[in-house]
């Protein structure tokens, strides 16, 4: 069950965006809903379903493309005047920071960020997204155009009432760093790149 808790205002340096948060079968993280202007009505707003990854959002880790499509997302959104980024608590595709960790390591030792789950006993990607489809119901979105290359997320809204009319793809630098893991994302989980996007 999906709760609202509360709102507030949030200044950023992408703009003024609205923050609500939700809390989830009583968990302790809430998810968070940062609005910019107006969504709801007829409105198509662009949206952007983010999962924690404290490492590239806070830290700035190359390891990943996390913490830059969070700040190309917020841009984006600020640029269009309007729209949604839904930030979910499913930091390490839902394996949690300490296994994140874990996998950090075994991919140290030659896994792959697919094999490294794996191998810790979970699948892939431990990730779900109706969540973000009820928050986005909640806030009255009745129609979406989406910022990713992830499919799974496309494929959250199929059976749901919210439209996907248009697919945004995010482009993320490539590193040293992150190389591999961005070849593993397309070849492995199946995420699209087109005109440079990763």
């Amino acid at each position: 069950m999906l709760t609202h808790d509360v709102d507030a205002r949030l200044p950023t340096t992408f703009g003024e965006f609205r923050l609500r948060a939700y809390t989830e079968n009583g968990s302790a993280a809430p998810h968070l809903a940062l609005i910019l202007g107006v969504v709801s009505g007829d409105r198509t707003p662009l949206v952007r379903i983010h999962s924690e990854c404290i490492t590239g959002d806070v830290f700035s880790s190359q390891r990943c493309d996390c913490g830059i499509q969070l700040e190309v997302a917020l841009r984006m959104i600020a640029l269009e005047g309007s729209g949604v980024l839904l930030y979910l608590r499913q930091e390490g595709r839902g394996i949690g920071l300490l296994n994140k960790l874990r996998a950090y390591n075994l991919q140290d030792d030659g896994l792959d960020t697919v094999d490294a789950n794996l191998h810790l006993g979970f699948k892939a990607d431990e990730r779900e997204y109706g969540v973000a489809v009820a928050m986005l119901q909640d806030l009255g979105v009745t129609a979406v155009r989406l910022l990713t290359n992830n499919p799974a997320k496309i494929a959250a809204f199929d059976e749901s009432v919210i439209d996907v009319v248009e697919r945004r793809p995010l482009f993320a630098p490539v590193t040293d760093h992150n190389r591999e893991y961005l070849g593993v994302k397309r070849t492995r989980m199946g995420h699209l790149a087109e005109n440079g996007a990763l």
